[in-house]
């Protein structure tokens, strides 16, 4: 895997993040959808899940790991922190992956983690990583 490309994708979005105004990043259209501020919120919510996600199952396989996007979006307040440190936060969750996954040994890509609260579904780190970053491109399209 070229994890360069989540590298690359860090530094444009910290970019475009500057062209975005500061009132654009808490409009909401409704009470039950993001702001730009929340979606990037739950991205460092996610990038904070999966790290333990990619760290742990290097050592214990089947580990249920999972968490309440909602929950941890309201929880953490992102709606109401400064614009700046939201972005930051995102900034290092991110660089903080590539350094996982870069330095990650081929052998352990195939072992599993558990990542449902429900019905047990069982994915390996190689499907795990790629997802993340699947997931991130498809949020930073909604900012």
């Amino acid at each position: 895997m070229d994890y360069q490309v989540l590298k690359n994708t860090v530094e444009t979005e910290l970019e475009r993040f500057k062209t975005i105004p500061e009132e654009e990043w808490s409009d909401k259209f409704s009470e039950e959808k993001w702001s730009k501020k929340e979606i990037l919120g739950h991205l460092c919510d996610s990038a904070l899940t999966n790290i333990r996600r990619f760290v742990v199952t290097q050592y214990k396989e089947n580990e249920n790991i999972v968490y309440d996007q909602n929950f941890w979006v309201r929880a953490q307040n992102y709606q109401n922190s400064p614009t700046s440190d939201v972005i930051h936060l995102w900034k290092y969750l991110n660089l903080q992956i590539v350094n996982i996954v870069e330095n990650m040994p081929d052998e352990v890509l195939q072992n599993s983690c558990d990542t449902t609260k429900t019905e047990r579904r069982i994915y390996t780190l190689e499907y795990l990583i790629q997802d993340y970053m699947d997931h991130l491109q498809h949020h930073l399209k909604t900012i």
